[in-house]
């Protein structure tokens, strides 16, 4: 056959022939114009410019003062990435804290445990703050408006919708194909190991409430005081900052809940200064300070930009998250082309090296559980696993960290979180103290439960492989991004409480067959990589569904025809690979 290739030249049919079942396979196929070049191997970040050695006196100083002033830039512009993202949560709060507060205290659907998870993925995503929303539910079961049992979904929905962050930062990296398969594929493997962990242990906990037993022996056998809270490090850093902008009564969502609070402004106005305490005196700011109670006074010297405004909260969100989605896409634009200007050559290999190492044999397996240890430090510090995971992302981007070693430190941020949430509750009023620790305790178990099922086996670490699914699919094809987006964090859970209202019988009997051939595609999709025979012959392939069914080409035309941009489109394929694939002789000798 004098046009066909090797079976190492061929390349595999993309995902979309093969329908999207596929992303569970272990061995992802890679699309066609990467040829057969591994599209996940970290790139060479070439130094373009002169060696050390070759520069005169006066281009050393030059090139000490660029790389100063580079380094101040990258460190200046993640301060200010670090302050968009706290200014974003606040425009979320102000735009989600009344949606979330009235979500929370229906108790009727939160007994359902599948409504409890939607609810969790829902508010988290509304405020931006997964320590906002487990305060919420730590305070419901506190004040017995919510049982112990019916807040564990809540926490697994609160651990899901906190990856939301990640998955918004890759997209800055849209621009650059390769870029964006990885920081995109490090993003999503993140989010389908906490929705796999809830595939499990939903089910699990619904059936036997293990977590809730665990967590409540834990309590029951130590003697537990109310302490002091620790320090939030990276609050004390960009406070100065983001209080001269905005300043929340972060206690008000919490209070809506709870029903404790009738003052619905989130918003701390300022009514006065110490020459003018308003204790005692608060007609005058009725409708401005956000309570009516002494402790008002204590913030009445609070100035910020928003202090004085007759704005609603409404107004105010919006203003802060269209500001703080500008600064914060602009920085993260700005940080991705530093790093790719910083790290080059020997310095990119230095950094690389350090991060992907591994331990020497037979000890090559303590590598992963290091990165974990080193994720779970590094979240602690922060106290924020958002600003961790949205900083390793663009790291994946340009190459500089591997998607298998990204996977334990992002395990390791969900464990680090969890024990910052631990010792929040620690803190807490003794009145409060049980519940708050249980509440944490359910939720570090639930993350600890992930990682012996998805990492401790090798074989079964599957968020990689699917990781990298996507990675592909959506280098192909950039708008399946945005779906994926809108899909997990809003369409899905929205359906899916929308039914919850109706009732259990009615999600059960519209979810289970849902779920159902879902599964049933999944398999199929598998058996027909790697044991086709075992498939009726029908079923060897989906050519005999219509063609959008089984393939994303005509979505992508009709993508492309509504957004002409270039990123928006896909690659066409070289002509050699696409006689090659179009063989049905190699085609029958590589699959069949």
């Amino acid at each position: 056959m004098p046009h066909s290739c090797t079976s190492s030249q061929l390349p595999h049919p993309p995902l979309d022939e093969m329908g999207l079942g596929n992303a569970g396979t272990s061995s992802p196929a890679p699309i066609l114009e990467e040829g057969d070049k591994d599209p996940w191997a970290l790139p060479q970040l070439k130094d373009t410019g002169q060696s050390w050695k070759d520069l005169s006196v006066a281009g050393r100083v030059r090139k000490m003062v660029v790389g100063f002033l580079k380094a101040i830039g990258l460190l200046g512009n993640l301060y200010l990435f670090i302050c968009s993202l706290d200014i974003l949560s606040s425009a979320f709060q102000l735009l989600g804290s009344k949606v979330a507060g009235d979500i929370f205290k229906d108790n009727v659907v939160l007994s359902n445990p599948v409504a409890g998870l939607v609810i969790g993925v829902l508010v988290t995503v509304l405020v931006q703050s997964s320590s906002t929303s487990s305060s919420i539910v730590v305070s419901m079961v506190a004040s017995k408006l919510l049982t112990v049992r019916a807040s564990v979904p809540i926490i697994m929905g609160v651990n899901v919708g906190t990856s939301i962050t990640s998955t918004l930062v890759s997209m800055a990296q849209s621009g650059d194909r390769d870029e964006f398969r990885r920081a995109f594929g490090g993003s999503a493997v993140h989010g389908i190991f906490n929705w796999l962990t809830v595939l499990i242990l939903l089910p699990l906990e619904s059936a036997t409430a293990a977590l809730e037993k665990l967590s409540d022996l834990i309590v029951g056998a130590t003697s537990l005081e109310p302490g002091t809270h620790t320090p939030d490090i990276l609050k004390v850093l960009t406070q100065p900052l983001t209080h001269l902008i905005v300043q929340l009564d972060a206690d008000v969502i919490a209070d809506s809940a709870t029903g404790n609070r009738t003052n619905s402004s989130l918003i701390k106005r300022w009514c006065g200064t110490k020459e003018e305490p308003t204790t005692g005196n608060l007609s005058n700011c009725e409708g401005l300070c956000p309570g009516t109670n002494n402790s008002t006074s204590n913030n009445s010297t609070s100035q910020h930009l928003f202090a004085h405004t007759s704005l609603t909260d409404l107004a105010v969100g919006l203003i802060l998250l269209a500001g703080s989605l500008l600064v914060l896409c602009s920085c993260l634009v700005l940080i991705v082309k530093l790093l790719n200007s910083v790290l080059r050559g020997s310095v990119a290999q230095a950094v690389r090296t350090i991060i992907n190492a591994d331990f020497p044999f037979p000890f090559g397996w303590l590598s992963g559980y290091l990165a974990i240890l080193v994720g779970a430090g590094l979240t602690f510090v922060l106290q924020s696993s958002s600003v961790f995971t949205a900083a390793i992302v663009p790291l994946m981007g340009v190459g500089v960290i591997s998607l298998e070693r990204a996977y334990p430190l992002f395990l390791g941020s969900n464990i680090g979180t969890t024990t910052t949430a631990v010792l929040a509750a620690l803190a807490s009023p003794s009145g409060m103290l049980l519940s708050a620790v249980q509440v944490a305790l359910i939720h570090f178990f639930f993350n600890l439960a992930g990682i012996l099922l998805w990492y401790v086996v090798p074989v079964l670490r599957l968020p990689i492989p699917l990781a990298k699914s996507f990675g592909n699919l959506t280098a192909r094809y950039r708008w399946v991004a945005i779906a994926y987006l809108l899909l997990t964090f809003l369409l899905l859970p929205l359906a899916a409480f929308g039914l919850s209202l109706a009732g259990s019988m009615v999600l059960a009997a519209v979810g289970g067959p849902l779920l159902g051939l879902l599964l049933l595609i999944i398999i199929v999709n598998v058996l027909q990589r790697r044991r086709p025979t075992w498939l009726p012959r029908c079923l060897r392939s989906w050519d005999w569904l219509p063609y959008w069914l089984h393939s994303l080409e005509p979505w992508d035309r009709l993508v492309t025809r509504c957004c002409p941009c270039k990123a928006c489109s896909s690659p066409k394929a070289p002509i050699k690979k696409a006689h090659c694939y179009e063989n049905p002789e190699v085609l029958a000798s590589q699959w069949f």
